[in-house]
């Protein structure tokens, strides 16, 4: 079956050209010119959603942080804005990626073709993870338990938990963590990956007095086995 994507842009030119585009590359696309639209199609349950910012009424900002806890598909920005800032405020409010106008429809694709598979990847991955010493890490239901004791933590905390815990015994640099966990390309953010490590350590030491995160000096970071 194919993928589904929504477009969600106010320029006509550009949904009419991308849609005949990824339609030709084997997608089935879904158009809408603005926020509402986009909500009204949502039921439809695209696979991934390529999202303007600069739009009419709800921006493309409001509308990720409206609809992020009823979707899980991932979500690329589509936007002529370039700044550090305007990266990191998409980022936290769920967006995976950014790719900035004018862009080809060659890196376009690629992109998308990307994403797809590292969400289809993360829909075949096993339910439950544990250590030896009674951590449990439900990927389904993204939720952290010691024991009985369930650990809370936020969005991005379980994200980065959860691709090191993946990937436990591999050593990761900051910035290769930042490009996978906030899914900016371009360039990472050694402070925003500092300071979720040093979250997340305190609340794993609060509960089940280990870190699980074991720092390599000059490298980065690892999860401990």
């Amino acid at each position: 079956m194919a993928h589904r994507i929504l477009i969600v842009d106010d320029e006509i030119m550009l949904t009419d050209l991308l849609s005949a585009h990824l339609r030709d590359c084997g997608y089935e696309t879904l158009v809408a010119k603005n926020g509402g639209e986009a909500l009204k199609l949502l039921p439809q349950k695209p696979d991934l959603i390529l999202l303007d910012i600069n739009m009419p009424g709800i921006c493309g900002l409001e509308l990720c942080q409206a609809i992020r806890s009823h979707v899980s598909c991932p979500i690329l920005f589509l936007t002529a804005r370039i700044t550090e800032q305007d990266r990191i405020n998409g980022l936290q409010l769920g967006g995976d990626d950014y790719i900035t106008k004018p862009f080809s429809l060659k890196e376009l694709t690629a992109r998308i073709a990307a994403h797809l598979r590292r969400d289809q990847r993360s829909q075949n991955r096993p339910s439950v993870l544990a250590t030896s010493d009674g951590l449990l890490v439900n990927l389904t239901e993204r939720r952290v338990f010691y024991r009985t004791e369930e650990i809370p933590f936020s969005k991005k905390e379980f994200d980065l938990i959860e691709y090191l815990m993946t990937n436990r015994g591999q050593i990761f640099d900051k910035e290769r963590i930042y490009e996978a966990v906030w899914g900016l390309e371009a360039e990472g953010d050694n402070t925003v990956v500092k300071e979720h490590v040093r979250k997340i350590r305190s609340k794993l030491r609060a509960a089940a007095e280990r870190d699980y995160i074991e720092t390599i000096w000059g490298v980065g970071y690892k999860w401990s086995m």
